[in-house]
């Protein structure tokens, strides 16, 4: 069987850095504006968030998706995205029977994907995205609470992307804010790209977008673009997390004394205590889960 992933895919550097690389998914039936078409409008409507109107960069990507348009149906959506400034997320299709394979197959090339690089044996928490949008939309700049391998299928974007832990596109406590949903808005300027790394992308081409690396995406003009991510943690970016909530809470506690915690990303045995030390918080708190 071709595995889903090309062979240029870099294990060594999940997590660390973003590169492209290539898949061998084009022209799967499950991914056709057909398909697509006949899928969306029978999932749960949780799972599929859409909006109307280009999206700026520095506007908030999570708020904008709670709200429906009114005026228009998803369906409508659907039907009109061609012409229409629209943009449609959605969580899980994986339910559907069309994607469950190609799901289970993801799922699979990961696995292998982490213990090459010594993170685990089985991806956690793992969902398929899907995103359509109409020429010229905007993925607005934010960061993911997991790691992301994006693939394209149609249309082209650019999506600019920088280094995790890099204080200067997402300061520390911006970082932890969004880790724990407290602010999803992060501060963005055209200067803070110099900082990133554009990079050019078309069907056939993927992408894997670090844990909390900061990142936007813009869509080519010529046509609707179609791709998908497949999300996970690793039991590493699952202690990076949890280190993240315990620096959020610690911060308040220390700026009455002037002080700041010192970063998460660089310390292993750091992160380890403080992940420790979060599921204690939780506990204390009262937390079952």
């Amino acid at each position: 069987m071709t595995p889903n992933f090309a062979e240029d895919i870099k294990s060594e550097l999940l997590d660390r850095q973003p590169f492209k690389f290539h898949h061998n998914l084009l022209g799967h039936p499950a991914l056709s504006l057909e398909n697509l078409s006949r899928v969306l409008p029978t999932l749960p409507k949780p799972q599929v968030m859409y909006s109307k109107g280009l999206l700026d960069v520095d506007a908030d990507f999570e708020s904008t998706f709670r709200k429906r348009p009114k005026e228009r149906s998803l369906e409508e959506t659907i039907e009109s995205i061609r012409t229409t400034d629209s943009y449609i997320m959605v969580r899980s299709p994986e339910v559907d029977p069309s994607f469950a394979d190609l799901y289970k197959a993801l799922c699979s090339e990961v696995s292998a994907l982490m213990m090459a690089r010594g993170v685990g044996k089985a991806p956690i928490d793992s969902q398929l995205y899907l995103f359509i949008a109409s020429p010229n939309s905007v993925t607005p700049f934010h960061i993911d609470r997991y790691s992301t391998f994006l693939m394209q299928f149609r249309g082209s974007k650019t999506v600019t992307v920088g280094m995790p832990w890099d204080d200067r596109l997402v300061s520390r406590p911006n970082r932890e804010a969004y880790v724990v949903r407290q602010n999803t808005k992060l501060p963005w300027s055209v200067e803070r790209d110099a900082f990133a790394t554009a990079f050019e992308f078309s069907p056939g081409e993927a992408l894997h977008i670090p844990f909390i690396a900061g990142h936007h995406v813009r869509n080519g003009a010529d046509d609707v673009s179609i791709s998908m991510s497949i999300i996970f943690n690793t039991a590493e970016s699952m202690r990076w997390k949890d280190a993240l909530s315990f620096n959020h809470v610690l911060r308040k506690q220390l700026a009455r004394f002037g002080m700041s915690p010192t970063g998460v990303g660089h310390s292993a045995i750091r992160d380890a205590i403080k992940s420790s030390m979060w599921h204690r918080y939780l506990k204390l708190k009262g937390y079952q889960g």
